[in-house]
């Protein structure tokens, strides 16, 4: 595929689209963790927003790639849409266990969507495609685990 502007334009929004997703569930899930009293629980919140700050370094490395800077958070199309995590911050503060997982699942469900659009979209190329295709079956991975803790 031959990047004009135009296209390296239109993979970079989605991919700072897909960081401000990433940042909304790391900031989600730090703040599951100081909220949540099972220790195990609090482990694994800490753990996917680290593997939330991991995904966004690698965003951040394909758009350095397309010769973009990545400093202006404005997000894209799709952060706009994706105030999820924020909106259920209120979960947090009851420390209900239930209402902070459900809160996650939330948070992880959007984010999925937005993942998958950004790939039917057809802006990214191959190496970008793998990329967001590897970080969505992360997504989708802890999102099945969320769910079984819910049970």
């Amino acid at each position: 595929m031959i990047h004009t502007d135009e296209t390296t334009q239109e993979a970079v929004k989605t991919l700072e689209g897909l960081i401000s997703i990433l940042e909304d569930g790391k900031l989600g899930y730090t703040n599951a963790a100081e909220h949540v009293e099972n220790p195990a629980m609090k482990t694994d919140f800490l753990e996917y927003a680290r593997e939330r700050a991991l995904y966004i370094v690698e965003l951040q490395d394909e758009i350095n790639k397309l010769g973009k800077s990545t400093d202006n958070s404005g997000g894209g199309p799709l952060g706009a849409l994706h105030r999820t995590w924020i909106d259920i911050k209120s979960a947090f503060t009851g420390g209900d266990t239930e209402a902070i997982i459900n809160a996650c699942i939330t948070g992880e469900e959007a984010a999925i969507e937005k993942y998958k659009k950004a790939l039917e979209e057809n802006h990214l190329e191959h190496d970008q495609v793998y990329i967001v295709s590897k970080q969505l079956n992360g997504i989708q991975n802890t999102l099945s685990q969320i769910k079984m803790r819910a049970n």
